[in-house]
């Protein structure tokens, strides 16, 4: 057997570096190397602002793209505070662009109670310069958005052209007030025609985001120099066609010129009043040319207004009021501000005669107004109107005044009978039963001659719901302010200056009870009867002098009618007495 040969060390070295090339380059053969992560794109950074109160901030969706950058929000501002006047035959509106407000808005045709009067301005300036909000202001949800809007200095536009300081524009006429900030912008659109119908249309946006905006009166409103005129003046709305009033007393304490009382709703108006004008806010057409029905706010609040007179500084507190939709976007309304005439409010869309209210005697007052609207037309003098509609309604009762007095003359006959039952009876109290039976003998007496006791009361009972109704009528209507009837009445909504008119009822009130037969009256009423002129004289001496003039055109009418009865109707003949009883 021959000896196995070994390898050198050298061979050895060789094949392991032989192996080792072959397993390195088996493995890159078989091994593949993880790739590496693609690289990030740098991170596109933008300016973002806290969306405002009533919106919502939307993300942008991970594309991996840029997001396409916003349209640059243009600056916008005037240089220079000034003002325009859009004006036709019914009114004269003032139009700021410092805030985008209304300074004035005078009705042309009529007057305030100031002496000498002026032109009505439904803009109280004081009050309005005292809150620091005029008309026309916005309300934002954001306070320093509010603050940045209504101080700012608009643009003001007419026809797409820039409006001059001073401009005078006739309606129809339409203005544009515009501004910005670069992020915040407000637009309003102002649209005027000859009625006292304006077209309002606001717009508010933050980085082209649309906002939730109201538009708002401040400062009060109407006749500022009308008696209590704070006390006057309501916030209403209208919803279902039903009126709701707020007064100030339902809007806050005062001296919380920022409580705000918002109130949700679908609305056929709402706005804010006096007792003859009004500001209503209305919804605007469809392309049909329906009404259109969308959710308003309507907001609610009071200041303290302080006004100094002979050195006597008076608080008063003042609604004002704010119309704006319940979600973020324009808002688009017309306003009526004027009169509340009974015939133009009843010409608008939806109507707003129910502005004018009469309260519980309606049924009376509206047929009253129309009928001495008719007597007008012939007669151009509302005073003598209210003579003519006094004569007829006393010729119409004629026929009761007739039963009455035949009743009081009948009274009168029997009063000595009755009076003797009378006597028999005052030892008793008027608790005692036994009185019961004073009556039951006076009313026996009354049925054997046939007479009703209330049978003389029935002309003065119709008497006083007219009295009423006409109150109501000359105090609400428009149409019979600062009517003048003759010589000192100037106005016959107001009380006489003088007080003439009252003293002169009173006196022709007192001929009336003298002439009136009072059969079977107690001393202690007779008194009283007496004093009536006096008393009713007092209390009519503050009423509307119209009223005056009705009540005592009826007590001429009715000494005349009574007159009449006493020459034409002999009174009947003495009843007989009872059996038994001498003659």
């Amino acid at each position: 057997m021959s000896e196995r040969k070994e390898m050198s060390t050298e061979m050895r070295s060789l094949l392991a570096a032989v192996l080792c090339l072959l397993v390195i380059a088996g493995w890159s053969l078989i091994y593949k190397p993880p790739q590496p992560p693609p690289a990030k794109p740098a991170a596109v950074t933008t300016n973002s602002v806290a969306p405002a109160p009533g919106t919502s901030s939307t993300p942008v969706p991970a594309t991996g793209k840029a997001a396409p950058a916003a349209a640059p929000i243009t600056m916008r501002a005037a240089s220079a505070e000034s003002s325009v006047v859009v004006e036709s035959d019914l009114y004269r509106v003032e139009i700021s662009n410092h805030g985008g407000v209304v300074r004035s808005w005078q009705l042309k045709e009529f007057t305030d109670d100031s002496k000498p009067p002026r032109t009505l301005d439904l803009v109280h300036p004081e009050a309005a310069q005292q809150s620091g909000i005029w008309p026309f202001s916005l309300a934002l949800d954001d306070p320093q958005q509010e603050s940045a809007a209504n101080n700012a200095l608009f643009e003001i536009n007419s026809a797409g052209k820039t409006t001059e300081a001073g401009a005078v524009l006739h309606a129809p006429a339409e203005i544009t007030l515009s501004w910005s900030d670069g992020h915040l912008e407000v637009t309003k659109q102002l649209k005027f025609y000859a009625s006292y119908i304006a077209d309002v249309k606001t717009t508010a946006t933050l980085d082209g985001m649309p906002l939730r905006n109201s538009i708002i009166w401040s400062g009060g409103f109407g006749d500022i120099t009308a008696y209590r005129a704070a006390a006057q003046t309501q916030i209403f709305t209208s919803g279902a066609g039903k009126l709701n009033t707020l007064a100030a007393k339902n809007l806050g304490k005062p001296g919380q010129t920022t409580m705000r009382a918002p109130i949700v709703g679908t609305y056929d108006f709402a706005g804010i009043e006096d007792l003859y004008f009004a500001a209503a806010f209305l919804p605007p057409f469809t392309a049909r040319g329906d009404l259109a029905e969308i959710p308003l706010t309507v907001t609610g609040w009071t200041f303290p207004h302080e006004t100094t007179t002979d050195g006597k500084t008076e608080t008063e507190i003042v609604p004002q009021m704010a119309v704006g939709l319940a979600t973020p976007g324009p808002l688009d309304l017309r306003l009526y501000a004027g009169p509340k005439s009974i015939d133009g409010l009843k010409a608008t869309r939806p109507p707003l005669n129910s502005l004018v209210q009469f309260g519980w005697w309606g049924f009376i007052a509206e047929p009253l107004f129309y009928s001495l609207m008719w007597l007008h037309r012939y007669v151009s003098n509302y005073g003598w109107a209210i003579v003519l509609i006094t004569v007829a309604i006393n010729m119409v009762m004629f026929p009761l005044k007739v039963k009455s007095m035949r009743a009081m003359q009948k009274m009168q006959k029997v009063a000595p009978e009755v009076k003797a039952i009378q006597e028999k009876y005052k030892k008793y109290s008027m608790r005692d039963p036994r009185k019961a039976e004073m009556n039951k003998e006076v009313m026996a007496v009354y049925s054997r001659e046939g007479i009703n006791p209330l049978g003389s009361c029935w002309p003065t009972l119709i008497q006083m719901p007219i009295w009423f109704g006409l109150y109501r009528m000359l105090a609400n209507t428009i149409e019979l302010r600062h009517t003048p009837w003759f010589g000192w009445i100037h106005d016959l909504s107001a009380h006489d200056p003088y007080f003439i008119l009252p003293i002169v009822m009173a006196i022709s009130m007192y001929f009336m009870q003298k002439m009136t037969p009072t059969p079977g009256m107690d001393p202690a009423q007779a008194k009283m009867m007496a004093v009536t002129p006096l008393i009713f004289g007092g209390m009519f001496a503050l009423y509307p002098s119209g009223l005056s003039v009705y009540i005592l055109t009826s007590n001429v009418v009715g000494i005349a009618q009574q007159w009449y009865l006493y020459r034409t109707a002999p009174p009947p003949p003495k009843p007989s007495r009872g059996p038994g009883k001498k003659k």
